[in-house]
């Protein structure tokens, strides 16, 4: 499944950046505030009537041995077992690549429905680099491919009952839970990403995550100098994330330096990051839906915590933790351009609300 290189697929310029995230961040700042009015309500909705709809067309098109791979209980462990790091290895359901071309499509159309035109592009780019490292970086098993990607289904789709589904090979992970037709989760979703710029061959210069990083180390790098040491909690970077399937109430304790005591500029950048983390990759109804969420609460009290102590350095650690949302990213030791990254809204994590 090719991915064209698109606007995300330029380096961004960090002043253009900069800009760009005063903008967004001031824009979150003030729209949760009103929270999600009932149109919006009634959008999302729809969308998950199109999610029920698209899902049972799926199920209907697989035959028995795949109906026992794709569908669980919905109180099956395997719900609770996300996955990001999966290397070649197979997640549970049923891969791309043992679908028909017919069941990829339903399969696809069904992703499509969580997911934004830049969200859709960026699963389909973290799944074309599947092939990029068996091609021309030779890591993992020869076998890897872009179609090691699962679709599975938890209880069953229907407009009453409660259920859900996750997308899921290696570096991506998105749970999505619903109580018939109202979406109320869509986490933990993880974006990660390697080789994050393609150097080489015939994707080069693509980028798979252009602000996760960037962003980040703009927050971190215009800090003061009290600041910064608020900010610091480990001289080293931890590696990778910390808060994996299992481990999710890992941070219970905010770290770092508060949003209230920096000045508005690091505070627009940083509100842009969730932004970016809990926002963009969603359709409009979802979108405007978790703009809400994660505005709920003090925005002042959100806090940046970062780890290692080289800004500029290669292995970086950072995490937003405020009142619905814990945001997490790591370049893996040594490999700079390999990216983990996670969400988490830890009271409605996989519908744990309902």
């Amino acid at each position: 499944m090719p991915a064209i290189p698109s606007a995300r697929s330029a380096r961004p310029d960090r002043s253009v950046t900069r800009r760009r995230a005063l903008a967004g961040g001031a824009a979150l700042l003030a729209a949760p505030m009103l929270g999600p009015t009932h149109n919006v309500r009634a959008q999302s909705a729809s969308l998950g009537g199109l999610m029920v709809d698209r899902a049972t067309r799926w199920m209907a098109m697989l035959d028995e041995t795949q109906r026992e791979a794709a569908l669980f209980a919905f109180d099956s462990p395997t719900r609770r077992s996300w996955n990001y790091m999966l290397g070649a290895v197979f997640a549970p359901g049923v891969p791309l690549e043992f679908m028909t071309n017919a069941q990829k499509d339903a399969a696809l159309d069904l992703l499509s429905t969580g997911l934004s035109e830049d969200g859709m592009q960026t699963a389909n780019n973290i799944m074309l680099q599947q092939d990029i490292l068996r091609d021309e970086w030779g890591k993992g098993s020869p076998d890897r491919n872009s179609d090691r990607f699962s679709l599975m289904i938890f209880g069953t789709p229907s407009a009453s009952e409660t259920w859900g589904w996750r997308w899921e090979g290696h570096h991506l992970s998105l749970s999505t839970t619903l109580v018939g037709n109202r979406i109320v989760s869509v986490t933990p979703s993880s974006f990660s990403s390697e080789p994050n710029t393609v150097p080489s061959g015939p994707h080069k210069g693509l980028v798979v995550l252009p602000d996760e990083e960037s962003l980040g180390r703009a927050l971190y790098d215009g800090l003061s100098p009290s600041n910064a040491k608020q900010a610091l909690i480990r001289d080293r970077s931890y590696g990778n994330i910390l808060t994996v399937a299992g481990r999710e109430d890992r941070i219970s304790e905010r770290e770092g330096v508060a949003l209230g005591d920096l000045p508005q500029a690091q505070i627009d950048i940083a509100l842009r990051l969730v932004e970016v983390y809990s926002v963009d990759h969603l359709p409009a109804p979802l979108a405007d839906e978790q703009r809400a969420r994660v505005g709920t609460g003090d925005p002042m009290a959100i806090r940046f915590a970062w780890a290692g102590a080289d800004p500029e350095g290669e292995s970086i650690y950072y995490r937003l933790h405020g009142d619905t949302f814990l945001i997490e990213f790591a370049t893996v030791p040594n490999q700079p351009l390999h990216h983990h990254t996670i969400r988490h809204d830890r009271d409605r994590n996989l519908g744990d609300h309902i």
